[in-house]
Parts: structure tokens; C-alpha cells; sequence
């Protein structure tokens, strides 16, 4: 159920509230796709304290949807490759309008290709 309600959510708004690692006070909001009913995200930044790198060192987060904080545990995709294509259109299909179009033609670049992350909902 959680699942879905944050699917829902991630397909119909642009910026989702996400903490890395455990012990993040605060929330970073961010870009998310949905992909095959998964949940994806690339690092803009690409700084050595960003929240993919936090992910890399502890798995455990969690993402905000409105009303809803949904604790999740972040992976890096083994089928990242395969999915590349679906991913960056995704992209460029949910993030098309104004100044957010030049952001996601970045976005699908390889440098941040090579920092995609899923995020798999905590049912328990």
C-alpha cells in the first residue's frame, strides 16, 4: 500500500523530500522517476557529501510524499544499463517545461547516468 501511495505521488510532482542515511535531520528535495513501478533518482551535484554518496555508506533513508514519510532503502540498480534508455526519457517526458527541460537534457548525460539509484519502498 505505501508503495503505491508514493508512486502516485512520485508521477504527479517534481520535487520529493528525501532523507540519506539514517541520520539526516532534514529533508533534500529532489528529482524522482518512476520507472516499471520503481522508483529512481540521479545526483545533480555530484559532490562527495551528497545524498548519493550518504546512500553509498548507509542504505537506510527515507522519501517524502505530501503527507507521507515512507522509509526506504536505496540500491544501486543491476539492471541500470537496460534501463538507461526508459530512465532518461522518463526524464525528459516528466521534467519538459521552462527552465526544468535544460536540467533534464543534463541530467541524462552519462556523469549522472552513472549515479542512479532506486529506491525500494519499506513495507514492513
Amino acid at each position: 500500500m505505501n508503495k503505491i501511495i508514493a508512486l502516485d505521488y512520485i508521477k504527479t510532482n517534481n520535487l520529493i523530500g528525501i532523507k540519506a542515511g539514517a541520520n539526516r535531520c532534514t529533508f533534500l528535495e529532489i528529482w524522482m522517476v518512476v520507472v516499471n513501478d520503481r522508483i529512481f533518482a540521479r545526483s545533480w551535484g555530484l559532490a562527495e557529501k551528497s545524498w548519493y554518496n550518504r546512500f553509498l555508506q548507509d542504505s537506510k533513508g527515507q522519501i517524502q510524499c505530501g503527507n507521507f514519510v515512507f522509509n526506504i532503502n536505496a540500491i544501486i540498480p543491476m539492471d541500470n544499463d537496460e534501463l538507461t534508455e526508459v530512465i532518461n526519457n522518463e526524464y525528459l517526458t516528466k521534467y519538459n517545461s521552462g527552465h526544468n527541460i535544460d536540467y533534464a537534457k543534463g541530467i541524462i548525460q552519462t556523469k549522472h547516468i552513472e549515479k542512479t539509484m532506486e529506491f525500494i519502498i519499506d513495507e514492513s
